[in-house]
Protein backbone atom coordinates (compact mmCIF):
# COMPACT_ATOMS: atom_id res chain seq x y z
CA UNK A 1 0.00 0.00 0.00
CA UNK A 2 1.20 3.51 -0.79
CA UNK A 3 1.19 4.53 2.86
CA UNK A 4 3.91 1.95 3.51
CA UNK A 5 6.28 3.19 0.80
CA UNK A 6 8.09 5.65 3.09
CA UNK A 7 8.60 2.87 5.63
CA UNK A 8 10.20 0.69 2.97
CA UNK A 9 12.52 3.51 1.84
CA UNK A 10 12.55 7.23 2.60
CA UNK A 11 12.21 8.28 -1.04
CA UNK A 12 11.65 6.85 -4.51
CA UNK A 13 14.83 6.84 -6.64
CA UNK A 14 14.60 8.62 -9.99
CA UNK A 15 15.06 5.46 -12.07
CA UNK A 16 12.00 3.92 -10.39
CA UNK A 17 9.93 7.09 -10.82
CA UNK A 18 10.59 7.01 -14.57
CA UNK A 19 9.59 3.37 -14.93
CA UNK A 20 6.53 3.84 -12.73
CA UNK A 21 5.19 6.34 -15.29
CA UNK A 22 5.24 3.87 -18.18
CA UNK A 23 1.90 2.81 -19.59
CA UNK A 24 2.49 -0.84 -18.71
CA UNK A 25 3.08 0.01 -15.06
CA UNK A 26 0.20 2.48 -14.89
CA UNK A 27 -2.19 -0.30 -16.03
CA UNK A 28 -1.50 -2.09 -12.74
CA UNK A 29 -3.17 0.72 -10.81
CA UNK A 30 -6.45 -0.87 -11.91
CA UNK A 31 -5.55 -4.47 -11.03
CA UNK A 32 -6.24 -5.31 -7.40
CA UNK A 33 -4.21 -7.32 -4.91
CA UNK A 34 -7.26 -9.19 -3.63
CA UNK A 35 -7.99 -10.90 -6.93
CA UNK A 36 -11.56 -9.69 -7.33
CA UNK A 37 -12.61 -10.72 -3.82
CA UNK A 38 -12.77 -7.05 -2.83
CA UNK A 39 -15.77 -6.58 -5.15
CA UNK A 40 -17.86 -9.03 -3.06
CA UNK A 41 -19.69 -8.25 0.18
CA UNK A 42 -17.80 -10.79 2.28
CA UNK A 43 -17.00 -8.94 5.56
CA UNK A 44 -13.23 -9.54 5.53
CA UNK A 45 -12.94 -7.78 2.17
CA UNK A 46 -15.54 -5.06 2.81
CA UNK A 47 -13.18 -3.14 5.11
CA UNK A 48 -10.26 -3.25 2.67
CA UNK A 49 -8.81 -0.05 1.28
CA UNK A 50 -7.73 0.10 -2.40
CA UNK A 51 -4.53 -1.92 -2.81
CA UNK A 52 -3.30 -2.40 -6.37
CA UNK A 53 -0.61 -4.40 -8.10
CA UNK A 54 1.01 -1.04 -8.82
CA UNK A 55 1.15 -0.22 -5.10
CA UNK A 56 2.62 -3.67 -4.42
CA UNK A 57 5.18 -3.54 -7.24
CA UNK A 58 6.54 -0.16 -6.15
CA UNK A 59 6.71 -1.45 -2.58
CA UNK A 60 8.68 -4.52 -3.65
CA UNK A 61 11.14 -2.34 -5.60
CA UNK A 62 11.64 -0.03 -2.62
CA UNK A 63 12.28 -2.94 -0.26
CA UNK A 64 14.85 -4.38 -2.65
CA UNK A 65 16.55 -1.01 -3.09
CA UNK A 66 16.56 -0.38 0.67
CA UNK A 67 18.43 -3.61 1.39
CA UNK A 68 20.63 -3.77 -1.72
CA UNK A 69 20.89 -0.34 -3.42
CA UNK A 70 21.07 -2.38 -6.61
CA UNK A 71 19.30 -0.82 -9.61
CA UNK A 72 19.07 -4.06 -11.58
CA UNK A 73 17.38 -6.03 -8.79
CA UNK A 74 15.10 -3.13 -7.90
CA UNK A 75 13.82 -2.78 -11.46
CA UNK A 76 13.27 -6.54 -11.70
CA UNK A 77 11.16 -6.24 -8.56
CA UNK A 78 9.21 -3.31 -9.95
CA UNK A 79 8.41 -5.12 -13.21
CA UNK A 80 7.69 -8.55 -11.76
CA UNK A 81 3.88 -8.20 -11.96
CA UNK A 82 3.69 -6.56 -15.39
CA UNK A 83 1.97 -9.63 -16.87
CA UNK A 84 -0.68 -9.76 -14.16
CA UNK A 85 -4.15 -9.95 -15.71
CA UNK A 86 -7.31 -8.42 -14.29
CA UNK A 87 -8.37 -9.97 -10.98
CA UNK A 88 -4.82 -11.36 -10.73
CA UNK A 89 -4.75 -14.93 -9.34
CA UNK A 90 -8.39 -15.46 -10.29
CA UNK A 91 -6.99 -16.05 -13.78
CA UNK A 92 -4.83 -18.83 -12.32
CA UNK A 93 -8.12 -20.39 -11.20
CA UNK A 94 -9.40 -19.72 -14.76
CA UNK A 95 -6.36 -21.66 -16.04
CA UNK A 96 -6.84 -24.51 -13.55
CA UNK A 97 -3.71 -23.51 -11.63
CA UNK A 98 -5.36 -23.29 -8.20
CA UNK A 99 -2.47 -24.69 -6.17
CA UNK A 100 0.72 -23.25 -7.68
CA UNK A 101 -0.84 -19.98 -8.91
CA UNK A 102 2.04 -19.30 -11.29
CA UNK A 103 0.38 -19.43 -14.74
CA UNK A 104 -0.08 -15.66 -14.92
CA UNK A 105 3.66 -14.97 -14.58
CA UNK A 106 4.63 -16.51 -17.89
CA UNK A 107 4.34 -13.45 -20.14
CA UNK A 108 6.52 -10.99 -18.20
CA UNK A 109 9.58 -11.36 -20.42
CA UNK A 110 7.55 -11.06 -23.65
CA UNK A 111 5.81 -7.92 -22.42
CA UNK A 112 9.12 -6.26 -21.60
CA UNK A 113 10.69 -7.33 -24.91
CA UNK A 114 7.82 -5.74 -26.82
CA UNK A 115 7.65 -2.52 -24.82
CA UNK A 116 9.80 0.20 -26.38
CA UNK A 117 9.03 2.64 -23.58
CA UNK A 118 10.58 0.32 -21.02
CA UNK A 119 13.45 -0.77 -23.28
CA UNK A 120 14.52 2.86 -23.75
CA UNK A 121 14.63 3.38 -20.01
CA UNK A 122 16.62 0.18 -19.53
CA UNK A 123 19.11 1.40 -22.12
CA UNK A 124 19.37 4.72 -20.29
CA UNK A 125 20.58 2.83 -17.22
CA UNK A 126 22.77 0.39 -19.21
CA UNK A 127 20.59 -2.59 -18.42
CA UNK A 128 19.51 -5.46 -20.65
CA UNK A 129 16.10 -7.12 -20.80
CA UNK A 130 17.70 -10.24 -19.31
CA UNK A 131 18.82 -8.23 -16.27
CA UNK A 132 15.25 -7.43 -15.23
CA UNK A 133 12.79 -9.83 -16.85
CA UNK A 134 13.02 -12.57 -14.21
CA UNK A 135 13.02 -11.46 -10.60
CA UNK A 136 13.37 -15.08 -9.51
CA UNK A 137 17.08 -14.66 -10.30
CA UNK A 138 17.50 -12.49 -7.22
CA UNK A 139 16.96 -14.14 -3.80
CA UNK A 140 16.21 -10.81 -2.15
CA UNK A 141 13.39 -10.23 -4.63
CA UNK A 142 11.96 -13.74 -4.64
CA UNK A 143 12.75 -17.15 -3.21
CA UNK A 144 11.03 -20.41 -2.37
CA UNK A 145 8.52 -20.93 0.42
CA UNK A 146 8.84 -20.59 3.36
CA UNK A 147 11.66 -18.06 2.97
CA UNK A 148 11.21 -14.31 3.31
CA UNK A 149 11.69 -12.22 0.17
CA UNK A 150 10.80 -8.64 -0.76
CA UNK A 151 7.76 -9.82 -2.73
CA UNK A 152 6.44 -12.02 0.07
CA UNK A 153 7.24 -9.36 2.68
CA UNK A 154 5.41 -6.56 0.86
CA UNK A 155 2.13 -8.33 0.26
CA UNK A 156 2.20 -9.73 3.80
CA UNK A 157 2.69 -6.32 5.38
CA UNK A 158 0.24 -4.66 3.00
CA UNK A 159 -2.48 -7.22 3.59
CA UNK A 160 -2.07 -7.48 7.35
CA UNK A 161 -2.56 -3.72 7.49
CA UNK A 162 -5.45 -3.78 5.00
CA UNK A 163 -7.29 -6.58 6.82
CA UNK A 164 -6.97 -4.61 10.08
CA UNK A 165 -4.73 -7.16 11.80
CA UNK A 166 -1.95 -4.70 12.70
CA UNK A 167 -1.24 -0.98 12.84
CA UNK A 168 1.15 1.00 10.67
CA UNK A 169 3.35 1.42 13.77
CA UNK A 170 3.61 -2.37 14.17
CA UNK A 171 4.63 -2.73 10.52
CA UNK A 172 7.30 -0.08 11.01
CA UNK A 173 8.63 -2.01 14.01
CA UNK A 174 8.73 -5.26 12.06
CA UNK A 175 10.57 -3.60 9.19
CA UNK A 176 13.15 -1.94 11.43
CA UNK A 177 14.23 -5.33 12.76
CA UNK A 178 14.97 -6.81 9.34
CA UNK A 179 18.35 -7.06 7.64
CA UNK A 180 19.79 -8.92 4.66
CA UNK A 181 21.59 -12.07 5.77
CA UNK A 182 24.21 -12.21 3.02
CA UNK A 183 25.31 -15.76 3.83
CA UNK A 184 21.77 -17.18 3.76
CA UNK A 185 20.80 -14.77 0.93
CA UNK A 186 17.55 -13.97 2.68
CA UNK A 187 15.92 -11.26 4.76
CA UNK A 188 16.23 -12.09 8.47
CA UNK A 189 15.12 -10.68 11.82
CA UNK A 190 17.52 -9.51 14.50
CA UNK A 191 14.97 -9.91 17.32
CA UNK A 192 13.35 -13.24 18.19
CA UNK A 193 10.16 -11.87 19.76
CA UNK A 194 9.59 -9.61 16.74
CA UNK A 195 10.16 -12.54 14.38
CA UNK A 196 7.60 -14.66 16.25
CA UNK A 197 5.04 -11.85 16.32
CA UNK A 198 5.51 -11.19 12.59
CA UNK A 199 5.05 -14.89 11.79
CA UNK A 200 1.82 -15.06 13.78
CA UNK A 201 0.44 -12.08 11.87
CA UNK A 202 1.48 -13.67 8.57
CA UNK A 203 -0.49 -16.79 9.48
CA UNK A 204 -3.55 -14.58 10.02
CA UNK A 205 -3.24 -13.24 6.48
CA UNK A 206 -2.53 -16.73 5.15
CA UNK A 207 -5.85 -17.89 6.58
CA UNK A 208 -7.61 -15.22 4.53
CA UNK A 209 -5.85 -16.38 1.34
CA UNK A 210 -7.28 -19.90 1.71
CA UNK A 211 -10.58 -18.97 3.35
CA UNK A 212 -13.84 -20.32 1.97
CA UNK A 213 -14.78 -16.77 0.96
CA UNK A 214 -11.55 -16.22 -0.98
CA UNK A 215 -11.61 -19.57 -2.74
CA UNK A 216 -15.28 -19.35 -3.67
CA UNK A 217 -15.00 -15.79 -4.96
CA UNK A 218 -12.01 -16.57 -7.16
CA UNK A 219 -13.54 -19.75 -8.57
CA UNK A 220 -16.93 -18.11 -9.18
CA UNK A 221 -15.37 -15.09 -10.88
CA UNK A 222 -13.20 -17.38 -13.01
CA UNK A 223 -16.35 -19.22 -14.14
CA UNK A 224 -18.10 -15.93 -15.00
CA UNK A 225 -15.12 -14.74 -17.06
CA UNK A 226 -14.78 -18.06 -18.86
CA UNK A 227 -18.47 -18.09 -19.76
CA UNK A 228 -18.31 -14.45 -20.88
CA UNK A 229 -15.43 -15.29 -23.23
CA UNK A 230 -17.35 -18.29 -24.53
CA UNK A 231 -20.32 -16.02 -25.26
CA UNK A 232 -18.06 -13.40 -26.93
CA UNK A 233 -19.02 -10.77 -24.35
CA UNK A 234 -15.32 -10.28 -23.66
CA UNK A 235 -12.28 -11.86 -25.26
CA UNK A 236 -9.17 -13.32 -23.68
CA UNK A 237 -7.06 -10.23 -24.43
CA UNK A 238 -9.47 -8.12 -22.37
CA UNK A 239 -8.02 -9.90 -19.34
CA UNK A 240 -4.82 -7.94 -19.95
CA UNK A 241 -6.47 -4.52 -19.91
CA UNK A 242 -7.83 -3.33 -16.56
CA UNK A 243 -10.63 -4.28 -14.18
CA UNK A 244 -12.83 -1.24 -14.85
CA UNK A 245 -12.80 -1.95 -18.60
CA UNK A 246 -13.72 -5.63 -18.14
CA UNK A 247 -16.49 -4.86 -15.66
CA UNK A 248 -17.91 -2.27 -18.05
CA UNK A 249 -17.97 -4.83 -20.87
CA UNK A 250 -19.68 -7.40 -18.64
CA UNK A 251 -22.29 -4.86 -17.60
CA UNK A 252 -23.11 -3.90 -21.19
CA UNK A 253 -24.62 -7.38 -21.51
CA UNK A 254 -27.83 -8.03 -19.55
CA UNK A 255 -26.99 -11.62 -18.64
CA UNK A 256 -23.48 -10.87 -17.41
CA UNK A 257 -24.45 -7.62 -15.75
CA UNK A 258 -26.82 -9.69 -13.60
CA UNK A 259 -24.10 -12.27 -12.90
CA UNK A 260 -21.69 -9.50 -11.89
CA UNK A 261 -24.18 -7.91 -9.49
CA UNK A 262 -24.96 -11.32 -7.99
CA UNK A 263 -21.22 -11.82 -7.48
CA UNK A 264 -21.00 -8.46 -5.71
CA UNK A 265 -23.77 -9.45 -3.25
CA UNK A 266 -22.11 -12.59 -1.86
CA UNK A 267 -21.77 -12.02 1.90
CA UNK A 268 -21.47 -15.44 3.55
CA UNK A 269 -20.60 -19.05 2.74
CA UNK A 270 -22.56 -22.24 3.16
CA UNK A 271 -20.63 -25.53 3.30
CA UNK A 272 -21.73 -29.00 2.21
CA UNK A 273 -20.20 -32.44 2.55
CA UNK A 274 -21.42 -33.37 -0.93
CA UNK A 275 -22.10 -31.45 -4.13
CA UNK A 276 -24.93 -28.93 -4.19
CA UNK A 277 -25.93 -26.91 -7.26
CA UNK A 278 -23.75 -23.83 -7.52
CA UNK A 279 -21.16 -25.08 -5.06
CA UNK A 280 -17.48 -25.78 -5.62
CA UNK A 281 -14.86 -28.00 -4.08
CA UNK A 282 -11.72 -26.01 -4.77
CA UNK A 283 -8.16 -26.09 -3.52
CA UNK A 284 -5.81 -23.12 -3.17
CA UNK A 285 -2.15 -22.36 -2.65
CA UNK A 286 -1.11 -22.41 1.00
CA UNK A 287 1.11 -19.36 1.40
CA UNK A 288 3.13 -18.92 4.58
CA UNK A 289 6.45 -17.58 5.79
CA UNK A 290 8.91 -19.03 8.31
CA UNK A 291 11.48 -16.23 8.54
CA UNK A 292 15.00 -16.41 9.88
CA UNK A 293 16.12 -15.16 13.25
CA UNK A 294 19.70 -14.52 12.19
CA UNK A 295 20.52 -17.92 10.66
CA UNK A 296 17.84 -20.10 12.29
CA UNK A 297 14.37 -20.79 10.90
CA UNK A 298 11.66 -19.54 13.26
CA UNK A 299 9.78 -22.84 13.50
CA UNK A 300 12.90 -24.43 14.97
CA UNK A 301 12.92 -21.84 17.75
CA UNK A 302 9.23 -21.64 18.68
CA UNK A 303 6.98 -24.59 19.52
CA UNK A 304 3.99 -22.24 19.17
CA UNK A 305 4.92 -21.53 15.55
CA UNK A 306 5.41 -25.26 14.92
CA UNK A 307 1.84 -25.90 16.09
CA UNK A 308 0.45 -23.04 14.00
CA UNK A 309 2.26 -24.38 10.93
CA UNK A 310 0.93 -27.91 11.33
CA UNK A 311 -2.61 -26.68 11.96
CA UNK A 312 -2.39 -24.55 8.82
CA UNK A 313 -0.97 -27.32 6.65
CA UNK A 314 -3.64 -29.73 7.90
CA UNK A 315 -6.52 -27.51 6.77
CA UNK A 316 -8.74 -29.51 4.41
CA UNK A 317 -10.47 -28.31 1.26
CA UNK A 318 -12.83 -31.30 1.15
CA UNK A 319 -16.10 -29.41 1.72
CA UNK A 320 -18.18 -27.96 -1.08
CA UNK A 321 -18.64 -24.22 -0.66
CA UNK A 322 -21.25 -21.83 -2.01
CA UNK A 323 -21.60 -18.07 -1.71
CA UNK A 324 -24.86 -16.61 -0.46
CA UNK A 325 -26.21 -13.08 -0.25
Amino acid sequence: MKELWTIYHENIPQFLLELMETKAMQRLKNVGMNCGCEYTSFPVFQKCQPYSRFDHSVGVALIIYHFSHDIKQSIAGLLHDMATPVFAHTIDFFNGDHVKQESTENETENIIKNNQEIIKLLQKYNLSIEDVCDYHLYPLADNDLPKLSADRLEYSLGNMLNYGFVSKETIKEYYQHLYMNEIMQELAFDNLDIAISFTKDVFKTSMVYISDEDRFAMEQLAVILKEAIGDSVIDYQDLYTNETAVIQKLCQNQKYCQKWHEFRKYSYIEKYSSYATGSYRVKAKKRYILPLFHDQRIDQLSSEIQIMLQDYLNISFDDYIQGKS
